[in-house]
């Protein structure tokens, strides 16, 4: 066997196992939402139970928990990569301490002080959870984004300076692209985050799965509940799977 037959069968052998690899978590979600679906399935629910675990609620709870968590994801993106590399200026090293203090806020503040904060102020429903979400996730992702700015080496920055790139074509061109790894790890972080802190929008009428959480609790429903938390459980690390397809996918040759 040649050496070039040799590289092409480990990386065949690579490629394969590294397939098999990413498949491994949707069949583990698939595994267990089919054993809770069969565990469910054994169980003798009274009217409280059937009101809760049936198609139409879960169907429902479970599009209100993703739009909460997609609407305030695309939200801190909008908000926190632009302010991510206004901080990563040097030039603007005076007001860089003051963006991350205020990013700090929402993660220094319990989310449901905080939701509770903004009950006072726009009452209850979806804007108030998105507010509360909004400010809980905004960190990772601007502070990912500054230093990924960064950490681009000088050198590539003048060299596309010499070749004639305006700005704004440095900063698309060459530095966010490069600093694509380090802002979807960031956005990666902050769609868990805001899968998870989604639940509590259910003390603020906003809807999702917290709903089930919080009411199987408060009614002593443990059936209800232990679904609400699996499912919710189930969309982090399928958000988080193809949070890792798409790092893959877009990140630049060679890095």
């Amino acid at each position: 066997m040649t050496a070039e037959t040799l590289v092409q069968s480990r990386t065949h052998t690579f490629g394969r196992a590294s397939g098999l690899r990413q498949l491994a978590t949707p069949a583990a979600i698939a595994v267990v939402l089919a054993a809770l679906y069969t565990w469910v399935g054994t169980l003798e629910l009274d009217s409280i139970e059937q009101r809760s675990l049936n198609q139409e609620v879960i169907l429902t709870k479970a599009v209100e928990h993703l739009e909460m968590t997609l609407v305030a994801t695309a939200l801190v993106v909008v908000i926190s990569i632009p302010l991510g590399i206004v901080a990563s200026r040097a030039k603007n090293r005076l007001i860089t301490p003051v963006i991350l203090a205020v990013a700090n806020v929402g993660q220094a503040i319990p989310c449901i002080g905080l939701l509770v904060l903004c009950t006072f102020l726009l009452g209850v429903g979806f804007q108030t959870a998105l507010v509360g979400l909004v400010a809980y996730a905004v960190l990772p992702v601007l502070r990912n984004t500054m230093v990924g700015v960064q950490q681009v080496d000088p050198a590539l920055v003048e060299a596309a300076r010499g070749m004639g790139m305006t700005r704004r074509q440095v900063l698309f061109r060459v530095e966010l692209k490069l600093a694509t790894p380090a802002i979807l790890a960031g956005l990666r972080t902050a769609l868990i985050l805001t899968v998870g802190v989604a639940t509590l929008g259910a003390f603020v009428a906003a809807g999702g799965f917290g709903e089930l959480i919080i009411n199987g609790l408060k009614l002593n429903r443990m059936p209800v509940t232990i679904v609400g938390a699996v499912l919710t459980a189930s969309i982090a690390f399928l958000i988080d799977w193809l949070g890792g397809l798409v790092e893959n996918l877009l990140k630049p040759r060679g890095m």
